[in-house]
């Protein structure tokens, strides 16, 4: 039986010995197009030669495209698990032609390393064609159904036409497109995966799903038109083709496994994932425990390639959608698989040993992929320990309620526990509920007006009088004490007896003494664990009310009470805070150095992922000044200087030269923390002497490597520097090398010219654009007449909407204007889809604003069937939709708004 590697490779060899180019897979994370959030299909890196503004040194190429498809027309994330053949990475091997050899060599080319190389039985296999499309003008693919015949001997009962959906490929509204041939395999009897709906067959889909008995191997596309923004097709001058065939399901065919994740591309992550669990993977689709390893095992996939090739899990963007799959995969692995502990990690080397060979990216740097795993790993059980249980508390009473979890739970979990929203209403459709989003939706914009009006402040520590005083001088000598609870602020008042459980909202917790620090001289305030005897309580921030230390946050399992005796632990992020606190001391220093004694701080934020600084100087600083500041404060991170802290009176302080923060109130006895080299303990002559109470290192050493991210201006003469330092820092270099060596990659130009390279591109864009913008103004002008003469009427008034051609919202705008003024009284709505939503716009002339109507209300009312927003001023707004396949139905909406309105 063939392995995957040599079913990879002897793809590769076959098209090669057929005068293709191997060429290397492009990233998952596209650098070069910011249509797509991932690459999704192997023709993406060959995009420009598709359209004509690019070439390659090559006409004819084969490779093995590493994928991603979690959003958009390719959403298989919900499917990912239930089945065995969704996955959100995988390989798409494909062959491609630039206007060389066409349909017949394509064909013939698939048939021949399908039946002769492979062996598949020729009997198993189906073909198909576009079968044409008579509404939209479209001719079947008579050339591609008679070479199907001619070249492989196929029955003619065995090629089969197909619709436009599944037949007919397009890059788009306007250019390259044409009809597509695929091969089908019928595994046999008894493989459909359906429980109900009609016969099984090829490309037969219903209300039992999708026939998984034939499915499709391979798709061959043949580009030989394009169409223009009529509609109208005209013959290509060079012809392309571009093929697809799924790696991990011609495996399984190959291997005759029965399912993708039961073939070696995923067998050696199933043992690790069975090894590190204890489980068992049984193949089955109806065991959770099954579905929770093909989870695992296909995210673990995903996150590894898009993290090796540069992203990072976030809160927006494609940084969300890892942070999205990471977390549920972790949910998976704690529920079904009984993993409480960060265990995903572990499989990255596997999974590199596993696919490094044909993809190195993956052997480059695993520990990096690692330890970003593993951090999100942790950050996030702490939040699904809570989040889960309240679930499942919710779902219960869901089922009393028709299936529909309230707005409210879904609220509660996301604002007071952190449980991400999409995940609850993910494991709602897992159970076949859904939530109530409306009221989700209006929990939340009242909750973003409340944050509005109370800024900053906690209304969890708001208090009038006077806190008994903590004890916390032992935020100094460690990350853990011993403490008494004397009570807990809630509701601007001191509670002193009583229980607080998990029910109960965020509270200030008063302790007799503390090792957490509270907020104070830019140094964010501690986070942590309070564990009690029945129970533990969350801190998410420490803060300082008066004389007393207030732990704000809220009761994590199990139930806390007044009197008890707990247990205090400070989150080891704190040591990263030492480790930013220190560095912002050096950079003060080096700041003065560079810029000049002017340069004084005038604030500052110390955390754990960040360090932020803000001083005089009334210009920005150049690249060259802050390199020379990057490079004094290393320096003496290496020579690993003493850092030491005293008490004592602040007249002293003043007198031995110390620093005060700008705006900062001190009591009589201040704070001095000094930096000497190491050997030396003095306060005159120290390299740095400030008043600070935050927390520091022991040496310079510790702080690790250190790297300003950015600067800016705070206000005006103040500048702002951004920086990172220790892991943070090596993170961030990491990071950014790896984004230099990609554009360079991309460019395929030396690191030291990428400025000069992208220059010259620059120069082109903007050449393209303003050739599009003429374009366009001339799409839209020829359509002004069409516009008007079709216009429906209400009374008096011309009712005006439309789709119109991709285009500035500018040049929307100046269309409706001249259709306003032509029409006299006129109502208009244009909407105007491209890749990454539909642009709407709407006008109203001066008439109808005296009626009443508001164009702002006219776009929110139709941007919301796509699923979006928008607003404006009475006679022009705009918005936004981002499904776009519901425009048609918007559009009616819109019709129908604006008619209700005109009586």
């Amino acid at each position: 039986m063939l392995t995957a590697n040599e079913i990879r490779q002897q793809f590769l060899e076959f098209f090669e010995a057929k005068g293709h180019t191997i060429v290397p897979s492009a990233p998952v994370v596209p650098m070069d197009d910011p249509t797509l959030m991932f690459t999704n299909a192997g023709m993406n890196q060959f995009k420009d030669v598709f359209l004509g503004t690019g070439s390659r040194p090559y006409q004819r190429a084969v490779d093995t495209q590493k994928c991603i498809r979690v959003s958009g027309k390719h959403n298989d994330l919900e499917e990912v698990g239930r089945d065995t053949y969704h996955h959100t990475f995988f390989e798409m091997l494909g062959n491609w032609s630039f206007g060389d050899y066409f349909k017949a060599e394509g064909i013939a080319w698939g048939w021949e390393l399908l039946t002769t190389v492979w062996k598949l039985p020729a009997e198993k296999l189906y073909g198909t064609y576009f079968g044409g499309d008579e509404a939209l003008g479209l001719e079947p693919d008579t050339e591609a159904e008679a070479l199907w015949k001619q070249v492989t001997g196929l029955p003619a009962e065995r090629i089969l036409p197909g619709s436009k959906n599944d037949n007919f490929w397009e890059m788009g509204e306007v250019g390259p497109c044409g009809p597509c041939s695929e091969v089908h395999i019928d595994l046999g009897e008894g493989t459909c995966a359906r429980t109900h709906g009609g016969p099984c067959g090829v490309n037969v889909e219903d209300e039992g799903g999708k026939c998984s008995r034939f499915f499709e191997l391979w798709n061959y596309v043949f580009i030989q038109f394009n169409r223009s923004a009529d509609g109208k097709l005209t013959p290509l001058p060079a012809k392309h083709v571009d093929t697809g065939l799924g790696f991990e399901r011609i495996c399984n065919v190959l291997q005759n496994a029965g399912s993708n994740y039961d073939t070696d591309v995923f067998r050696p992550l199933m043992d690790h994932i069975a090894s590190l669990t204890g489980s068992t993977y049984t193949s089955k689709l109806d065991s959770e425990v099954d579905v929770a390893f093909r989870v695992v095992a296909d995210h673990v996939r995903m996150v590894s390639f898009a993290i090796a090739d540069g992203a990072t899990p976030s809160n927006e963007g494609r940084g969300y959608v890892l942070r999205r799959l990471l977390r549920r995969a972790a949910r998976f692995g704690r529920q079904q698989l009984g993993m409480d502990q960060p265990f995903i990690f572990k499989l990255v080397p596997t999974l590199a040993d596993h696919m490094g060979h044909a993809f190195p990216e993956l052997k480059a740097n695993p520990k990096r992929i690692m330890a970003i795993v593993e951090d999100e790993e942790a950050s996030f059980g702490r939040t699904l320990d809570r989040g889960i249980q309240l679930f499942s508390e919710a779902a219960k009473r869901a089922k009393k309620a028709g299936g529909v979890i309230g707005g409210e739970d879904a609220f509660k979990l996301k604002d007071t526990y952190g449980f991400p929203y999409d995940l609850t209403v993910m494991m709602a459709t897992e159970q076949g509920m859904h939530v109530d989003d409306k009221r989700f939706s209006e929990l939340e914009a009242e909750a973003r007006q409340r944050a509005r009006a109370a800024a900053k402040s906690h209304a969890a520590i708001a208090f009038d009088g006077e806190l008994p005083k903590t004890d916390d001088s032992g935020k100094y000598a460690g990350r853990s004490v011993t403490a008494r609870i004397l009570g807990w602020v809630k509701n601007n008042a001191l509670i002193t007896s009583g229980t607080l459980t998990p029910g109960d909202a965020e509270v200030g917790l008063v302790l007799d003494k503390t090792c957490f620090y509270a907020e104070a001289g830019g140094q964010v305030g501690d986070a942590g664990t309070i564990t009690a005897p029945r129970g533990t309580f969350d801190v998410d921030d420490t803060r300082k009310l008066g004389d007393g230390i207030v732990h704000v946050g809220h009761v994590g399992d199990g139930s806390i009470e007044a009197g008890q005796e707990v247990e205090l632990t400070v989150d080891p992020a704190r040591d990263n805070t030492r480790r930013h606190h220190t560095a912002t001391h050096l950079l003060h220093w080096a700041l003065r150095e560079v810029l000049g004694d002017h340069v004084f701080q005038r604030g500052s934020l110390v955390a754990p992922d960040r360090l932020r600084f803000d001083f005089d100087h009334n210009k920005a600083c150049t690249h060259e000044e802050l390199a020379e500041i990057e490079r004094l404060v290393n320096e003496h991170v290496y020579a690993d200087h003493v850092v030491a802290a005293r008490e004592m009176p602040i007249d002293e302080g003043k007198k031995l030269g110390a620093m005060a923060l700008f705006g900062e109130k001190y009591g009589d006895v201040v704070r001095v923390v000094s930096i000497n080299p190491p050997g030396e303990d003095k306060l005159v002559g120290a390299l740095s002497n400030e008043f600070c109470g935050g927390t520091h290192l022991e040496r310079t050493g510790q702080i690790g490597p250190f790297k300003i991210t950015g600067e800016e201006a705070a206000e005006k003469g103040v500048r702002r520097v951004y920086a990172v330092a220790g892991s943070a820092a090596v993170g961030y270099i990491q990071s950014m090398d790896l984004s230099l060596r990609s554009a360079a990659a991309a460019l395929n130009a030396p690191a030291d010219q990428l400025a000069e390279r992208i220059a010259g591109l620059q120069g082109q864009i903007k050449d393209l654009q303003r050739q599009l913008r003429k374009g366009a103004a001339a799409d839209l002008k020829s359509k002004r007449a069409d516009l008007l003469d079709s216009a429906e009427k209400a009374g008096e008034t011309s009712v005006i909407v439309a789709e119109v051609p991709d285009a500035p919202a500018e040049q929307l705008r100046e269309m409706i204007d001249v259709l306003r003024e032509k029409a006299g009284s006129a109502a208009v709505l244009l909407a105007s889809p491209g890749e990454s939503g539909c642009l709407l716009l709407a006008g109203l002339t001066d008439d109808l604003i005296k009626k009443g109507l508001k164009a702002g209300d006219w776009v929110k009312a139709t941007a919301q069937i796509m699923g979006g927003g928008g607003g404006g001023k009475p006679n022009m707004a705009q918005g936004s939709g981002k499904d776009v396949s519901k425009l048609a139905e918007a559009l009616a909406e819109a019709k129908t708004w604006a008619k209700g309105k005109l009586g």
